[in-house]
């Protein structure tokens, strides 16, 4: 009963607060809420919002890259995530950036826009929901008349992409390899990747299912027929297996 009464007196003082808010929200007569293009004359307010960017993405990193979360990461999207936690962290930053300033109507638009990308929208992995959201409030900003806002945040997001993009990771799947020889076979397509400069982040072997996995990162794009070519001519026949290739 007692859980009841609260209850009923938050959405009291709920319903209190919107009719004294709401109506006034409702009413407002639709227009610029920014300063368009002279937006780019206001140097304190671009430099503070760079700024906040800035620490937003160092905050992010520190901890996306904690050392646990590093020691425990045993798959692709695990491994993958600290671009992702960054990313959040920066549109957080945005969204902050612009309700700080503009007001709380620009809250409303937001918690509209991530409810339609939370349940309307579909990617292959969370890096591209990311940055679905990131370009979504790009484009906001430009809608609310707030280029200056726009402009800086795809500088900063082109170059905070190129950033944690510099290195690429993959997972490669070596299928059908003789249970008995698993080892053997791991140890050489490990060496392989290694000598392509390929550092490897995880590495097991399923005798069960007769296939080895690896995880690994290269700071470039790497030669995959000239792996593949060196599969054939230096692993000997009865080690070799099929090799399935996924890259993030």
């Amino acid at each position: 009963m007692r859980k009841l009464w609260i209850v009923l007196g938050l959405l009291l003082v709920a319903s209190t607060a919107w009719s004294q808010t709401g109506t006034e929200f409702l009413a407002q007569e639709p227009g610029s809420m920014g300063e368009g293009w002279r937006g780019f004359t206001d140097i304190s307010f671009m430099v503070n919002a760079l700024l906040t960017l800035t620490l937003a993405a160092i905050l992010g990193a520190i901890i996306a890259y904690h050392p646990k979360f590093v020691e425990t990461a045993d798959t692709l999207q695990e491994i993958e995530a600290p671009k992702v936690f960054i990313t959040y962290s920066v549109i957080g930053a945005l969204i902050g950036i612009m309700v700080v300033k503009y007001g709380l109507v620009v809250g409303f638009v937001l918690f509209g826009i991530g409810g339609l990308i939370r349940f309307r929208t579909v990617l292959r992995s969370p890096s591209l929901t990311g940055t679905v959201i990131f370009v979504t409030l790009i484009g906001l900003s430009c809608g609310l008349d707030l280029p200056h806002v726009a402009v800086l945040a795809t500088v900063f997001g082109f170059g905070l992409i190129y950033i944690l993009n510099a290195s690429l990771t993959y997972r490669v799947n070596v299928r059908a390899v003789k249970a008995a020889c698993i080892q053997e076979a791991a140890v050489a397509y490990r060496r392989i990747f290694e000598a392509h400069g390929c550092k490897i982040l995880f590495e097991r072997k399923y005798p069960s299912k007769c296939r080895v996995k690896f995880i690994f990162r290269t700071s470039g794009n790497v030669d995959r027929d000239a792996i593949e070519k060196e599969f054939e001519e230096k692993i000997d026949e009865s080690l070799r297996g099929f090799v399935d290739w996924e890259v993030d």
